[in-house]
């Protein structure tokens, strides 16, 4: 008897200790902090916890990334609010205004918090804590965190980016030894290119909030609109010098922040502030991360009623598992996690104690965002684009939820401020153009992306000072003092499916957006042999501009498939326009068999990859080719240049990036030669400085004043306060700012473009013009349009060349002093882009 009591004691202890939930640690089986954990080991962890608990806890896959990892959202509440989910979802966007039924919105629900973590790949701590976190809100045993989750549901993205996490934390822990080596001179604190954080294609995430222009953030935005949280907190990490950063943040706010929304940052600051001081930890608040640039995991949230915040951890990829800082302290992962932790229950503590309020004024929020929007325009009318621009901005405006619609009426006058001018004119209406009225949920966000110029607090921010839409796309647009009613969501004139007109001669198709772009490579690739018209030319009614695409049935005749087949078929997937033309012979310019009418050959691209290149920049142009174009590019490490037979390319990319090889002269002089034969470089950047520097034929401009060798004695504007040093540089400053370039548009280089076009400065590099060459992009007097830009800077750039083509032997080469591909928000870059790699020969 006894045998079977003991006996039944211990099956008792060991199913009581198999419902119990086990910890990361238990799980795991090593000490969170202790090592770095790989992305699938986090799923699975999350999907044992939701197993054990689905009660409190639902998880769900909303995406996946481009290497194929899962894409994780756990909902945390209590069992009421777990069951009742889709419904506090649904209560929420009445609360926000988009649902028909928004009058029954109930103020009486939980407060939404979420919490994104590992958006930078090589910033791991956060992951680690996300786990930490989400168990110490499911155990049994935390009877807090059981009353937090009361007023709360908490959305826990455990890690936003794992494709980059993976990238940062499989290599780390092949060079760690048995011990980690605290010394920052050791290989395991320097991570080799391109690092971890960014994503597959080398984006960087938080700057992609707004823009989507990644598949993990278009994942991602989709659930984020459909919650709308009241709270967001993104988790990052810096320098292993600095100590903790949390809320408030720093000047610049932007203006539709609310009074509200600065003070709720600041009640959140005090509360992790208390916990931080009883452990005696370090940490600052109200420096170098701003509020202003609207596409960072704090200001779109704050953009979208939510109170959004960053908090950053010292540590980033040099942390390791363990660092000597500066100060002579040695950062561990486990503390560096443990800080996270902390200030994510401390912020889950608050928001349960101001639930109500935060849900109050969440509502409030968008009642004055519908009732009575911010701003000097009431409405925005964008024309109607030859291209695909249009298209491509209706895009975006849907994948943030703000709402637009056809205009109804055709040739009404309406009078509006023209962005391009920044006049206010009379201008007519056409069937085609969209308006986009303020007096709707996102007004705050839509006044954001659209302002013309950009209001700042403070000159000092963290990233690019101008972005509006309008220069960004290239599209006309007008912001107007009143509202528009007579609107449609109908499409007018949609390209979606069509019927290929029969011809016995060939098809033309107008070069005018990346839609072309698609279509011409789509057809290259098939093997078609394409022309373009060098001047515009008219058959019929019909006018074609410079760069139009002419395929004729002569010289295609020996295709696998038919003509037709193949251009239809590009054409749909491009959705493009195709016209049917039954003769050579046009009524108004030059023939198709010109001379100036040109073939377009199909180039074999390589673009530079590696050390010494810029890895975003890389990556915008990769994802350009692999992801919109569909078009084969060659990487090339850097380390390769000299093994590549450059007879097997046609065209050389050479990112923004700061090259070693430039200052080689038998590598210099092997590229010219290659040139010479008949290559094309193209240079983006800091690459056009590169090869200034190493005398390719462009040259920088130098600004007179920046000739004189002497210092002036006695001039004491050369004295300036220490406390003042970080205020000082910024004369010479120049973050990112729109400035009206000139275009020849007679030029290949700008074909599908009016002669001027909106670039987006970074720096003050600006070159002379050249003699012999092609100066198509030139900076004039007066060309500054909206974002800081510092006086002395200002001053530096005009009268000189961004975009030009200089002949070199049988080959050319391109200079895009400029980055186009900007994060790949910049939309009318693109197509200049594709000119410099398929029209200019």
């Amino acid at each position: 008897m006894k045998r079977f009591i003991s006996c039944f004691l211990v099956c008792l202890i060991a199913i009581t200790s198999f419902a119990q939930l086990q910890s990361p640690e238990q799980f795991l089986g090593y000490k969170i902090g202790s090592r770095y954990t790989p992305h699938y080991k986090i799923v699975n962890y999350f999907n044992y916890l939701a197993k054990q608990s689905p009660d409190m806890v639902k998880l769900e896959q909303y995406g996946e990334t481009n290497e194929g990892r899962p894409l994780l959202l756990a909902f945390i509440s209590t069992k009421e609010n777990i069951t009742n989910l889709e419904n506090i979802r649904q209560n929420n966007l009445k609360l926000a205004g988009f649902d028909a039924d928004k009058a029954n919105a109930s103020e009486k629900t939980p407060a939404i918090i979420w919490m994104s973590y590992n958006v930078h790949g090589n910033e791991p701590s956060s992951s680690e804590a996300s786990m930490l976190t989400i168990y110490e809100l499911l155990n049994p045993s935390n009877t807090k965190s059981k009353n937090y989750l009361q007023n709360t549901v908490v959305i826990i993205d455990p890690c936003m980016n794992p494709d980059g996490r993976d990238r940062y934390v499989y290599w780390f822990n092949q060079v760690v030894g048995k011990k980690a080596n605290p010394n920052p001179a050791s290989r395991e604190h320097s991570e080799p290119w391109p690092g971890g954080r960014s994503n597959h294609y080398n984006f960087d995430l938080n700057r992609d909030w707004a823009w989507q222009t990644q598949i993990e953030s278009q994942q991602r935005m989709a659930k984020y609109n459909e919650w709308l949280p009241q709270i967001h907190v993104d988790f990052h990490e810096q320098s292993y010098n600095n100590p903790y950063y949390f809320a408030p943040a720093a000047e610049p706010f932007h203006e539709v922040i609310t009074e509200w929304q600065r003070n709720f940052q600041t009640t959140i600051g005090r509360n992790n502030a208390k916990y931080f001081d009883e452990n005696g930890w370090l940490y600052f608040t109200k420096e170098q991360f701003d509020l202003f640039y609207p596409s960072y995991g704090d200001t779109y949230p704050l953009y979208n009623g939510a109170i959004g915040m960053t908090y950053e951890q010292g540590g980033n990829n040099r942390g390791g598992l363990a660092v000597v800082t500066d100060a002579g302290d040695t950062l561990t992962l486990y503390d560096r996690v443990m800080h996270h932790f902390t200030t994510g229950i401390s912020t889950i503590e608050i928001a349960s104690q101001n639930a109500d309020k935060l849900v109050k004024e969440f509502h409030k929020y968008y009642n004055n965002a519908i009732s009575s929007p911010l701003g000097d325009f009431k409405s925005y009318v964008i024309k109607a684009d030859d291209g695909d621009k249009l298209d491509r901005l209706k895009k975006l405006l849907n994948r943030n939820k703000i709402l637009w619609s056809y205009l109804q009426v055709n040739n009404a006058q309406l009078n509006g401020l023209n962005y391009f001018t920044g006049k206010q004119e009379n201008f007519k209406a056409a069937i085609g153009d969209i308006v986009v009225n303020a007096n709707q949920p996102k007004s705050n966000l839509l006044r954001v992306l659209f302002e013309r110029v950009s209001k700042l607090s403070d000159s000092a921010t963290y990233d690019i000072t101008a972005w509006s839409l309008p220069f960004a796309y290239g599209l006309e647009t007008y912001g107007l003092k009143s509202y528009i009613t007579t609107t449609t969501k109908a499409n007018p004139d949609s390209i979606t499916t069509f019927a290929l007109p029969p011809t016995t001669y060939g098809y033309v198709v107008q070069w005018n957006g990346m839609s072309s772009a698609k279509f011409l490579t789509a057809v290259l690739q098939k093997g078609l042999k394409v022309r373009y018209a060098e001047r515009s030319f008219k058959i019929g009614s019909e006018d074609f501009d410079k760069g139009s695409l002419i395929l004729t049935k002569a010289g295609n005749n020996t295709l696998s498939q038919s003509l037709e087949q193949i251009i239809k078929s590009a054409a749909e997937q491009a959705n493009v326009r195709v016209y049917a033309v039954s003769s050579g012979l046009v009524d108004k310019g030059f023939d198709f068999g010109s001379d100036k009418v040109h073939v377009i050959k199909s180039p074999r691209v390589a673009l530079l990859a590696g050390k010494e290149v810029t890895s975003l920049n890389m990556g915008e142009i990769w994802h350009l080719f692999d992801q919109q174009l569909n078009y084969p590019v060659s990487l090339i490490n850097v380390s390769d240049l000299q093994k590549v037979a450059w007879n097997s390319f046609d065209v050389l990319i050479i990112p923004d990036g700061d090259y070693d090889f430039f200052n080689e002269k038998n590598t210099n002089d092997e590229l010219k030669n290659w040139v010479k034969r008949g290559g094309k470089i193209i240079a983006v950047q800091s690459a056009v400085m590169e090869m200034a520097k190493a005398d390719w034929g462009i040259k920088s401009k130098v600004p007179d004043d920046d000739k004189k060798d002497d210092v002036i004695k006695g001039d004491y504007s050369l004295l300036h306060r220490y406390e003042n040093r970080d205020r000082d540089v910024l004369v010479n400053s120049i973050p990112g700012s729109i400035f009206k370039v000139e275009l020849d548009n007679t030029h290949p280089l700008a074909f599908g473009y009016p002669d001027f076009y909106y670039t987006l400065k970074q720096d003050e590099n600006i070159y002379e013009f050249m003699k012999e060459g092609w100066n198509v992009g030139v900076l004039r007097k007066d060309n500054y349009i909206a974002g800081f830009t510092g006086s002395k800077t200002k001053e530096k750039l005009k009268d000189g060349l961004l975009f030009g083509v200089q002949e070199m032997g049988r080959g050319k080469v391109v200079y895009l002093a400029d980055n186009p591909l900007f994060r790949s928000f910049w939309e009318n870059g693109k197509l200049l882009f594709c000119n410099a790699v398929f029209m200019v020969d």
